[in-house]
């Protein structure tokens, strides 16, 4: 990796981080390219070079670790429910400032419906209608039961502090996805 390259990562590395902390302390409505790339110590141009404005620099940093969850979850499909949540609880402990503050946001209820299909879609391929305790069932609403009572435990998890360590709620989640699925 030359030192462009390192430099050009350092500077997106910088730009993702402030402004997830800008959405922490206020309003993504309030936050300008001007208040990132004072928090970034980076150029406007420099943003603009990367991204269109502040909603592309968003949906670019939602999509990037809805593709890390979706490489563990690919790294995971061997594992019982239980492992592949303690591998996605430890992603989640790793970027708490962006989970938890996406969740707690304005803009949560759109960053939430994304997370939501994209569980749906992780869940999929591990619901079965046709046999087994949910035979008969209609596949969307098995789909959309687990995968609401799945983002409901993450956000509880962001946004109230649970009693219990990530280790416990990970497995405690992956138990019940066990016996239900």
């Amino acid at each position: 990796m030359s030192m462009v390259d390192r430099r050009i990562l350092k500077s997106q590395q910088a730009i993702k981080e402030a402004i997830i902390e800008l959405m922490s302390e206020k309003n993504f409505d309030q936050i300008t390219i001007q208040d990132i790339s004072d928090r970034a110590n980076v150029g406007r141009r420099t943003i603009y070079h990367h991204y269109l404005d502040k909603f592309d620099l968003l949906d670019k940093l939602i999509e990037e670790h809805m593709d890390e969850l979706r490489k563990l979850c690919q790294s995971a499909t061997e594992l019982d429910f239980i492992d592949a949540n303690l591998i996605w609880f430890e992603y989640f402990e790793r970027n708490f400032l962006f989970f938890s503050t996406m969740l707690k946001s304005k803009g949560a209820s759109a960053f939430r419906n994304q997370f939501l299909e994209f569980v749906m879609e992780e869940l999929s391929g591990d619901v079965n209608i046709y046999e087994g305790m949910n035979q008969g069932l209609n596949k969307e609403v098995v789909l959309r039961f687990f995968g609401s009572a799945i983002v409901g435990v993450v956000e509880a998890y962001f946004t109230k502090d649970f009693p219990a360590p990530p280790q416990a709620v990970a497995e405690q989640l992956g138990l019940l996805l066990e016996r239900n699925l």
